[in-house]
C-alpha cells in the first residue's frame, strides 16, 4: 500500500524540475546499468566457478578471494556476480507477470462494474488482508520449495496493487466522453480498454512495475533466506545471506551480497521515483508538456 500511495501522489515540491536533475535519479540509473552489464559479463568477472569447492573454507576476504569464501570454500565474489543471474531476471519476471495479471484484472473491474469490481475487488482485498511475506511464504509452502514456485507465489502478493491502480484510473475515464464516443461507433470493449483507455493508465503502471522491482528483489532473496526460493547450489544472494546467518563469525559470507540486494533496491527506488515525477500530469504541464 505505501508503494501504491507513493505511486498516486503527487509530485510536490520537485514538479518544476527535470526529473533527471535529481542526483539520485542518475545515481540510481547508474547503479542499475551496472548490474546489468555485470549479469551480462559474469562469466568474464568472476575469477572462479562459483560452485566450485575448495578446502580453504571461511577464509576471510584478501587474496585470491577478493571477498573470501563460504562455508565450502567457495568464492564470495564469483557467487555474487554469477548471482545477478538469477535474482535479477527473476525479479523482472515476478513484476511482468503481477503487472499483467493485476492490468487485466484491474481493468476488468474498472470498465466492467458490477459483479466483477466486486469479486476482483474481494479477492484483492482478501490478499492485502495479510502481510506480505506471511502469504508469500504459505503459497510457496504449498506448492513447494523452488524459485519457480517462489515466482509464482509472490505474483498471487503482488498483483493487487497493480489491479487497484488500474481500476481507480478507469472508474474516473470510463464515462469520459471519448469513451462514450468509441461505444457509440459501435467499438468493443477490448477496442476501447486497448486502444484508447491503455495510454491513460500505462504511466502509472510502468512507474508502480519500477518501484516493484526493488521489492521483487526483496521477497524473492527473504523467500531464498526462508529455505523457500533458490536451493543449493544456486548461487542467489538471498540463500547466500542465509549462509552468512549460519556462519555469522564469518560476516562476509551475509554481508556482501547483502550490499548488493540494498544496492539494488535502493536503485529502482530512486528510479521510480523519478519516473512518478516525471509521468505525473502536473510535471508534464510543469515542464511545458501537454496534460
Amino acid at each position: 500500500m505505501r508503494t501504491l500511495r507513493r505511486v498516486l501522489s503527487p509530485a510536490g515540491a520537485d514538479a518544476g524540475r527535470s526529473p533527471w536533475s535529481r542526483p539520485l535519479a542518475v545515481v540510481g540509473a547508474v547503479v542499475i546499468v551496472l548490474w546489468v552489464l555485470v549479469a551480462l559479463a559474469a562469466p568474464l568477472l568472476a575469477p572462479h566457478d562459483p560452485n566450485a569447492q575448495d578446502f580453504a573454507r571461511l577464509q576471510p576476504p584478501g587474496g585470491d578471494n577478493l571477498l573470501g569464501t563460504d562455508g565450502l570454500g567457495r568464492d564470495v565474489l564469483s557467487r555474487i556476480l554469477y548471482g545477478t543471474r538469477i535474482t535479477l531476471p527473476l525479479a523482472v519476471l515476478l513484476v511482468v507477470l503481477a503487472t499483467t495479471v493485476g492490468t487485466v484484472l484491474g481493468a476488468v473491474a474498472g470498465y466492467f462494474g458490477r459483479w466483477a469490481d466486486t469479486v476482483v475487488m474481494r479477492l484483492a482485498d482478501l490478499v492485502f488482508a495479510f502481510p506480505g511475506i506471511i502469504l508469500a511464504m504459505a503459497a510457496a509452502a504449498a506448492l513447494g520449495p523452488g524459485l519457480r514456485n517462489a515466482v509464482l507465489a509472490l505474483t498471487v502478493v503482488m498483483w493487487p496493487s497493480y489491479a487497484r491502480v488500474v481500476r481507480s484510473m478507469l472508474l474516473g475515464l470510463r464515462e469520459a466522453e471519448f469513451v462514450s464516443a468509441t461505444r457509440l461507433l459501435g467499438a468493443s470493449a477490448r477496442r476501447t480498454l486497448v486502444v484508447d483507455l491503455r495510454p491513460n493508465v500505462a504511466g502509472p503502471v510502468l512507474v508502480l512495475a519500477a518501484l516493484e522491482v526493488g521489492n521483487a528483489v526483496l521477497l524473492l532473496s527473504g523467500l531464498s533466506f526462508l529455505g523457500l526460493g533458490a536451493q543449493p547450489p544456486d548461487a542467489e544472494w538471498g540463500a547466500m545471506v542465509s549462509e552468512g546467518a549460519r556462519n555469522f563469525d564469518a560476516w562476509w559470507i551475509g554481508v556482501f551480497p547483502g550490499l548488493a540486494i540494498l544496492t539494488v533496491v535502493l536503485a529502482f527506488n530512486f528510479l521510480g521515483d523519478t519516473l512518478r515525477d516525471a509521468l505525473d500530469p502536473r510535471t508534464a504541464r510543469a515542464l511545458g508538456g501537454t496534460p
